[in-house]
């Protein structure tokens, strides 16, 4: 069975220094691809990432520092991108940012931060790596939603509202995009555990969501990482404005009662 090559292949991720994204900044490594990895207010993090891929891996590292909400900051990161790197093959928008609000208390600032950093951060980059893999009619843009682009939550009402916009954006932007030879994937992972949620997920009880997903556990890491990579690989050339959500069938268990009968015997 063919392996997962990226050899030759560079890639940007966003929101790359830790939890998800630093996964996904390894796993492109490892398959050989050259790495940018993007980071807003923890430059260390993001260095222990480049660091951990040059000592593994033969492929090039470079980091880069932008508000993905900027257009100045993207685009700037971008150039830094061409000067480092060369050309791009894979944009990861991973970059996200949510806040637990009711939404009679939520202000208008937090609604526009949130929903720009999701949202709007996403089409900047895009637009970007668009113009430059158009010029070699290639590239893989992969977009890092969440089961909250369809499951509705309390207290998330903005993160929910961008996680669905993103969804659709996915949709439109592989269509415009096609025509020159652009893949373009939303990945939704459901509830995935971190170096940063462990402690929450133990105080809230992982028993909890060990009971509601249907697989029996917690998803990690790796297991998004792993699905990233193959879908920014040639293995996955003819997935194109698909929705993939990487839950353990989380959120298709909203009806919790089970009236089946017993089982034969």
């Amino acid at each position: 069975m063919k392996h997962i090559d990226l050899a030759g292949k560079t890639a940007l991720i966003t929101g790359g220094s830790q939890g998800i994204g630093a996964e996904i900044c390894k796993q492109l490594a490892a398959c050989g691809a050259n790495v940018f990895i993007n980071y807003y207010s923890n430059k260390e993090k993001a260095e222990v990432v480049a660091e951990e891929i040059r000592k593994s891996f033969n492929v090039k590292v470079a980091i880069g520092r932008a508000n993905v909400s900027k257009s100045k900051e993207v685009k700037a990161m971008f150039n830094k991108l061409d000067e480092e790197l060369g050309s791009l093959d894979i944009l990861v928008n991973n970059a996200g940012s949510e806040s637990v609000e009711h939404v009679l208390d939520l202000e208008e600032d937090e609604w526009d931060r949130v929903l720009n950093i999701n949202l709007k951060g996403p089409f900047l980059c895009a637009k970007e790596a668009g113009r430059r893999m158009e010029l070699k009619k290639s590239g893989v843009i992969i977009n890092i939603s969440s089961i909250h682009d369809a499951v509705p939550r309390k207290g998330l009402i903005h993160y929910c509202s961008a996680k669905a916009g993103l969804k659709m954006f996915s949709k439109c932007l592989s269509l415009e995009l096609a025509e020159s030879n652009i893949r373009v994937v939303s990945v939704a992972p459901g509830a995935i555990e971190t170096n940063m949620n462990r402690e929450e997920i133990n105080k809230f009880g992982r028993e909890k969501f060990n009971n509601w997903i249907p697989s029996g556990r917690v998803g990690n890491v790796t297991e998004v990482a792993n699905t990233v990579a193959f879908l920014a690989s040639d293995m996955a050339a003819y997935i194109n404005g698909s929705d993939l959500y990487i839950d353990g069938a989380y959120m298709n268990h909203t009806i919790q009662y089970d009236p089946r009968p017993p089982r034969k015997k």
